[in-house]
């Protein structure tokens, strides 16, 4: 299946800034398989190694740092070459070798030749609190589930996904019905690749959503397997109440939710041992829609968002009908909106999310981002819904902002406002694909 993040694995390649590469993501968001496609298409040779319950590889940088002896032992044991410039190194579930994060300083400083990546589950979470991280001697890039542009890809859609890629909306627009199923399907499948894998061979929406639950329960044991009894216990709660947490009008992360009396000092490391996982998306307030937003982000108030939408319904057992058809949803739908969009501007601009709210007003906009030197408000409709009186009153008072609805209505150019249909929530603020 096609993965974007090839194309950023190709441009490492190429940089004359090339470091060994640490590809970050969640388990099973389809980082083994990008590397080893990548590198089939892109090398003469891979050399691949799952370092994880690996006793051959157990002891590779106990000894000692010497590049020349790994290099060599690491060719013994895969049978491939390791050519300089025609060979992919992948070393698989990284975290679990001993001193293996801090090898990458020495392939970095005396090896510099060779071309490295690592990848592996939970390596955020190692990154944060590892001692050994090499820190400026590495590059990094961060992996999502698949994009709505992507699955539609996968599903035999690809003049769609590039009409949506060229933004080449009055195209689209005779195409905006079959589009609006497919994101009703996207909202049942997700991005997760075995789930997409499952649906396209099946077209089974019971096995889609068994492939789901298999996929938590690896969530739930690596939390288990990963974190002290206290901990895993206080990440379950905070894990469990995500579908609770989306569903209300107001997304804001509530304690209270967790556990009756909940208080952050109880909750804190629990919901940063998510993010750093990958599990979820941190949205934090910002309290003034001025630049840079980071400078006003309030730090005690944020959204939580799941890392896949797919996810999200099986967590919350929603019946896969009330996703696939129109009007069905009820009070899902926002929940299964702002979590979508949230999903796909997360994977394509790159940068930190937030959102804002004014005190004692209702007024709210369900995400903020920076464009440039321009603040962008963003308002999030479920369904043709085109009254934004939260989005509208804040560009009255601020003349220099153009806002943007994502929406099941089809694109249209407003008065210091741009209505986007929901499909486009992945490419709108991408660059525009040359023809």
């Amino acid at each position: 299946m096609y993965r974007s993040v090839v194309n950023q694995l190709c441009e490492w390649k190429k940089s004359p800034r090339r470091k060994p590469l640490i590809l970050l993501g969640a388990r099973q968001v389809g980082k083994t398989y990008s590397l080893l496609e990548f590198g089939r298409e892109n090398y003469k040779y891979v050399a691949y190694i799952n370092c994880d319950d690996n006793d051959e590889v157990r002891s590779l940088f106990v000894q000692d740092y010497n590049i020349d002896r790994v290099v060599l032992i690491i060719s013994a044991i895969t049978g491939v070459p390791i050519v300089p410039g025609d060979t992919l190194i992948i070393l698989d579930e990284i975290q679990e070798l001993p001193r293996g994060l801090a090898s990458l300083k020495y392939f970095c400083e005396r090896a510099p030749q060779y071309h490295v990546c690592v990848a592996g589950s939970l390596l955020g979470i190692t990154l944060r609190h590892g001692e050994s991280y090499p820190v400026g001697k590495v590059n990094t890039i961060q992996m999502y589930p698949m994009t709505f542009t992507e699955f539609l890809i996968a599903r035999g859609k690809g003049m769609m996904a590039e009409l949506l890629q060229r933004h080449d909306w009055n195209t689209i627009a005779g195409l905006h019905s079959i589009l609006v199923q497919m994101l009703r399907e996207y909202y049942l499948v997700g991005g997760m690749p075995e789930a997409v894998s499952v649906f396209l061979d099946t077209n089974d929406a019971n096995s889609v959503r068994e492939v789901q639950r298999e996929i938590l329960t690896a969530y739930r044991n690596d939390i288990a397997k990963h974190t002290t009894d206290e901990q895993s216990k206080r990440i379950g709660m905070v894990w469990r109440s995500m579908p609770s947490q989306l569903s209300k009008e107001n997304k804001k992360f509530v304690y209270g939710v967790v556990r009756k009396g909940g208080r952050a000092k109880e909750f804190e490391l629990a919901i940063q041992w998510l993010v750093d996982s990958g599990l979820v998306i941190r949205v934090g307030r910002v309290n003034a829609p001025s630049m840079p937003l980071k400078v006003y982000e309030d730090l005690s108030t944020f959204k939580l968002f799941l890392l896949d939408v797919g996810l999200l319904g099986a967590m919350a057992e929603i019946n896969p009908a009330q996703l696939l058809l129109p009007n069905n949803m009820k009070e899902a739908k926002g929940m299964f909106t702002e979590n979508f969009v949230c999903t796909q501007l997360t994977a394509s601009i790159g940068q930190s999310l937030f959102y804002y709210s004014k005190e004692n007003s209702p007024l709210e906009i369900d995400f903020m981002m920076q464009q440039d030197t321009q603040i962008v408000p963003i308002e999030v409709k479920s369904e043709e819904n085109l009254k934004s009186k939260s989005l509208s009153t804040l560009l009255q008072s601020n003349t220099e902002m153009h806002g943007v609805r994502f929406s099941m209505s089809p694109y249209r150019e407003q008065e210091r406002m741009t209505n986007v249909p929901l499909y486009g929530a992945g490419v709108y603020f991408r660059e525009k694909t040359m023809e």
